[in-house]
């Protein structure tokens, strides 16, 4: 099997709710438990800090952020499922805490589930340490709850 070439070169757009479609599949394909389309347009609508990463038209992935007084609160961060293990949720971190100090914020936040390890390893790789946990948090299958681990990372 020939792997395609990793893009070379990307770029960050705002979501608008145009976007929201190719968004959707790809939040369907990476989650059991996806935000649905009515959460993305709210957040757009509301202003808050939804970009999306590119290569060319390919949507490599894409976050949501809300700016608090002195703070930045991670609410999603997703990489396509055929574009992981390419280290572009580093680039997008890396990104939202740039625009996060442009926005004189001190600490970064976010939970992730308790059983996501991978992305853990991530947040911690990126200097995010673990701070609080969320009892039943999350949705799970058949009507039981995840916690969720709080970090947070200081600007």
């Amino acid at each position: 099997m020939i792997q395609a070439k990793p893009p070379t070169e990307v770029r960050f757009e705002p979501m608008t709710v145009d976007d929201l479609d190719t968004v959707m599949r790809i939040e369907r394909l990476a989650y059991a438990y996806p935000w649905s389309r009515a959460v993305f347009e709210d957040t757009v609508v509301a202003g808050y800090q939804a970009q999306r990463l590119l290569a060319g038209t390919t949507l490599l992935g894409y976050f949501v952020a809300m700016k608090g007084v002195e703070e930045v609160h991670l609410l999603n961060i997703t990489v396509a499922p055929a574009h992981q293990y390419r280290g572009w949720a580093k680039v997008m971190l890396e990104a939202l805490r740039i625009w996060a100090r442009g926005q004189s914020a001190k600490t970064l936040w976010l939970e992730v589930r308790v059983s996501n390890a991978r992305a853990m390893r991530i947040y911690q790789a990126q200097g995010f340490v673990q701070v609080g946990r969320r009892a039943k948090y999350y949705q799970s299958g058949q009507g039981l709850r995840e916690d969720a681990i709080v970090m947070s990372l200081t600007l």
